[in-house]
């Protein structure tokens, strides 16, 4: 049985106020939080950036946890979540990166450099970009999905790495919430939790929508398949 699309009116009103909502934080980012000292109005791609980059991986924490649930029970609905969830994480991280050579070009005069959490992230994106190939090859769907799940906790391998490479190796990547020296100011922290929440609203509507969407493409395709059988 194909999964349900009743996701799209909760997706499209969870969008809606996530997308009001990251508009509303802008305030807090360009009125409410101080202009960076070194690095001026550059600095402001931080706001967005870390947002995009933190429900990228949340994306891809779903796509694996999602993987184990639909091998356990192999329920099609399980595997129309993990596909709108790398479907986002793809979209998301790839703004991540593109975003990050912005704030890069201005912070260390380049627009790549092989830091350790740069190349774990170029690396993901790359991985879970094989994993939407995957999902559009010509092949049987229990056959796809069966292997887009393999593939989706094999994938997650390099998650931990990219959370973790400015700890375990040398990084010019700047911490966040540093304990030690630098760190933000208040204001600075009120408006990237107000971005990062707002974002992750908007990143729940997403994956709703989508969600829906995959399931409204199953549904199509099946009536298709029994019409053909009819005829």
């Amino acid at each position: 049985m194909p999964p349900s699309p009743r996701h799209i009116p909760t997706g499209s009103a969870l969008a809606a106020a996530g997308g009001l909502a990251l508009a509303a934080s802008q305030w807090l980012v360009f009125r409410h939080a101080p202009v960076e000292a070194t690095m001026g109005l550059t600095q402001k791609i931080f706001y967005i950036h870390l947002p995009l980059a933190w429900w990228a991986l949340a994306s891809f924490l779903v796509v694996f946890a999602g993987s184990i649930l639909f091998l356990l029970r192999r329920n099609p609905a399980t595997d129309a979540w993990c596909r709108a969830a790398c479907e986002i994480g793809v979209l998301l991280s790839g703004l991540a990166l593109l975003t990050g050579m912005l704030w890069g070009r201005q912070a260390w005069g380049v627009w790549w450099t092989w830091d350790p959490r740069l190349t774990t992230t170029l690396v993901m994106w790359f991985v879970y970009a094989g994993y939407l190939v995957l999902r559009g090859l010509d092949m049987p769907a229990p056959r796809k999905r069966v292997a887009c799940a393999v593939l989706g906790i094999a994938a997650f391998c390099d998650v931990p790495l990219v959370f973790l490479s400015a700890r375990l190796w040398r990084s010019i990547h700047p911490a966040v919430f540093a304990s030690k020296g630098g760190g933000l100011e208040p204001e600075m922290k009120l408006a990237v939790i107000a971005c990062t929440l707002s974002m992750g609203l908007l990143w729940a509507g997403l994956l709703a929508l989508r969600t829906g969407q995959i399931a409204q493409e199953e549904r199509i395709e099946t009536l298709e398949g029994l019409a053909g059988q009819d005829d």
